[in-house]
């Protein structure tokens, strides 16, 4: 549910996690036992003979490499070390994922290191890449239903507020990920049981589509337990980026957090009378959402005056088509700030399902939306949104 800053993160995480999942199952940064020691992280820093190692949890490890050290590279995704190539000191390189394996030196603090196996910072970056584009060309949606039995989930994406069903496949070897409660980082997604995929979720795959395109066979599924929620602005502060939302549906007010992994951004007005336009046609009439607030429910605000060629321009066009592809026209899109969103406006949002006590955290936010939800039948708003709440593209994360 992404987002434009936290998309590289997701795949950052995951090289992380599939690199060294095998070699490093059940060790923590550095463990000890009968002398030996190990850690697992990013090299920090390198000086003489010596590397800084930090691990995901910010643990630092000194680590010494000695000249019977064994030194050795691996692909990124790759765990068996028998496809592992022969590596020399001075290839190590700030940025390099290593597995470190030795015992503790007298002082108890620094390993000797017997073996280091890297993962080559620019092997990675070119993995995110790979990864990048796959999960661009993945399926995102709405769970419609689980089938355990023939190993299928059935997904309801949706373009430009056409509802669209897609078959995800998936095999014991796909990789089932899930999003924490109150948090939108991939790095705090964890390996999930398929039983904990329920109808309502949103999910994000990555793999192949059948040439059908009503079949998708994936590599990777992450997904979570989202709200959708579709209100006017109480009150914000710039300050705790922070706002309240009266939400239209339970008629009751939501505070939520924006975070460093929050999406937000405005919609030009002829995009959203575009899309407005679309929605309108497809439900067969005009009428007016009945919970949009009176000042909310007048003549649509005239077009913005663009100077340039923009998302602005391409937006009704590409709404009206069959081929725009809504979630990444959004991406281009400018980003918003609290700053940027008026007390009364109406707003369209996803946000976690949040622990029942702190604030909900925004994934997803979309302002300049009133024709959209004058135009949109009940209930269209989180489909919309919903292939973009995780990432437009892939799911983000740290």
């Amino acid at each position: 549910m992404r987002f434009q800053n936290s998309r590289l993160r997701i795949v950052r995480s995951a090289v992380a996690l599939v690199a060294f999942s095998s070699l490093t199952m059940g060790l923590s940064a550095q463990q000890s036992s009968a002398g030996a020691a190990r850690a697992v992280g990013t090299i920090q820093s390198i000086s003489g003979r010596s590397l800084t190692v930090i691990s995901d949890a910010g643990v630092s490890s000194n680590v010494r490499v000695e000249d019977a050290t064994r030194l050795l590279q691996i692909e990124p995704g790759k765990t068996d070390l028998k496809e592992a190539t022969p590596l020399t000191f001075p290839e190590l390189q700030t940025g390099d994922r290593v597995l470190v394996r030795g015992t503790l030196a007298e002082d108890g603090k620094t390993i000797r290191a017997a073996s280091v196996v890297a993962v080559k910072k620019a092997a990675l970056a070119e993995k995110q890449a790979r990864d990048r584009t796959e999960w661009q060309r993945g399926v995102g949606g709405l769970v419609k239903s689980v089938d355990p039995s023939a190993s299928t989930i059935l997904l309801t994406t949706n373009s430009l507020g056409t509802n669209q069903e897609v078959i995800v496949h998936f095999t014991k070897d796909t990789v089932l990920r899930r999003y924490a409660n109150d948090s939108t980082r991939f790095d705090a997604a964890k390996l999930a049981p398929l039983a904990e995929i329920q109808p309502g979720d949103q999910l994000r795959a990555r793999g192949a589509r059948s040439e059908s395109s009503t079949d998708f066979h994936a590599v990777e599924i992450v997904s979570g337990t989202f709200r959708s929620i579709a209100g006017t602005i109480s009150s914000s502060d710039a300050a705790t980026n922070t706002l309240v939302v009266q939400d239209l549906a339970s008629k009751t007010s939501v505070t939520l957090k924006i975070s460093a992994e929050s999406q937000m951004r405005k919609l030009p007005p002829q995009f959203a009378e575009g899309l407005a336009e679309r929605l309108r046609n497809q439900s067969g009439g005009t009428a007016q959402s009945p919970t949009l607030p009176a000042q909310q429910r007048s003549a649509p605000s005239p077009p913005t005056p663009n100077p340039r060629p923009g998302p602005a321009d391409v937006a009704p066009q590409a709404a009206r088509g069959t081929g725009g592809d809504f979630q990444q026209m959004i991406a281009r899109m400018p980003a918003a700030t609290v700053a940027d969103l008026q007390k009364g406006e109406a707003v369209m949002v996803v946000t976690t399902q949040g622990n029942g006590k702190d604030p909900l955290t925004v994934i997803t936010l979309l302002g300049g939306v009133e024709p959209i939800l004058r135009a949109s039948p009940n209930g269209s708003q989180s489909t919309i949104l919903s292939p973009w709440s995780l990432g437009g593209g892939e799911p983000t994360g740290n």
